[in-house]
């Protein structure tokens, strides 16, 4: 069975189209359009015309693809930048047009669960793990072993929401972005109760990738090499430090930085260093796998076979 999904995040449009043959999951096709789409929601949580447009026009290129690699199915989700829109019933109908499908917007959890299922297969099956989702309007955290998922939720805290409300100049303003992360953790943990620790934590999304990216010395385009790679708090947090003094310019010359990720790179670092301290982690390792391969995986063709 073949199956494409088209996942519709604050940050950008992607999609995946993967071969389920006989248990073995085998990823055929992969894209990606910088739209943010959460920079079109406006100080009533409408999302603009021009966002919608933009972000519908992606989507229909993306389902014509999937029809020209010959899927059985296709799904379309949206994430956060969806979920808080007050216009977001027209807006599935633009997505709905321009896909020929009826997409869905994920809850937090189902985005978190999701995540999981895709980005825990970095680490050995059957193993107690946690994954963080740092997207560009919320970021998800959840723990489980194989398909168990044992805690999930999501946090109002993405790379480009807080590029919004906090800019950063330099090293010195990444402060106040960390201390707003820890204080909107902070409150989610409270309010969830108590939090599994487990020893072993993968970090799924552009951030990671990012920081795999740089870590390793290689383009942000070799994108399998960075599987696997484990990156320190220390690592994180000097990386982090070197990109907040560049230039805008000297971002965007470093090979292992994807261009449409330039601005907002740092605000994710911030979120991911208040999750390592706030729940002590010392390292992280990076997958390359998340939400769109849970999707496929779960939603799409498990169920078929």
């Amino acid at each position: 069975m073949k199956a494409a999904v088209i996942g519709i995040g604050s940050n950008s449009v992607r999609e995946l189209i993967a071969r389920n043959d006989g248990g073995i999951f085998d990823r055929l096709y992969r894209d990606r359009e910088g739209t943010r789409l959460f920079a079109g929601l406006d100080s009533r949580g409408m999302l603009q015309e021009e966002s919608i447009l933009k972000t519908a026009d992606a989507v229909a290129r993306m389902a014509e693809t999937a029809r020209r690699h010959d899927v059985d199915e296709l799904g379309v989700f949206a994430t956060s930048a969806a979920r808080d829109a007050a216009n977001g019933q027209a807006f599935l109908q633009a997505i709905e047009s321009a896909a020929g499908t009826v997409p869905e917007i994920l809850s937090g959890e189902e985005e978190a669960a999701l995540s999981f299922i895709g980005a825990s297969r970095a680490v050995k099956d059957g193993c107690f793990c946690g994954v963080v989702d740092i997207g560009g309007g919320s970021t998800e955290i959840v723990t489980g072993c194989g398909d168990e998922i044992r805690s999930a939720f999501s946090c109002q805290m993405g790379a480009v929401r807080l590029f919004r409300e906090l800019p950063i100049a330099g090293k010195e303003d990444m402060i106040p972005v960390e201390r707003e992360a820890a204080a909107i953790l902070r409150k989610k943990t409270e309010e969830t109760g108590p939090f599994p620790r487990p020893e072993v934590w993968v970090g799924t999304g552009g951030t990671f990738t990012t920081l795999a990216a740089m870590v390793r010395g290689i383009p942000w385009t070799d994108r399998t090499s960075m599987h696997g790679t484990r990156v320190s708090l220390e690592e994180i947090r000097e990386i982090g430090e070197k990109l907040a003094d560049m230039s805008m310019e000297e971002r965007l010359r470093l090979p292992g930085l994807q261009p449409g990720r330039a601005d907002i790179v740092v605000h994710g670092i911030c979120i991911l260093l208040a999750v390592m301290e706030s729940f002590g982690m010392e390292q992280i390792t990076v997958s390359e796998w998340g939400n769109m391969d849970g999707y496929l995986w779960k939603k799409l063709m498990a169920a078929k076979n």
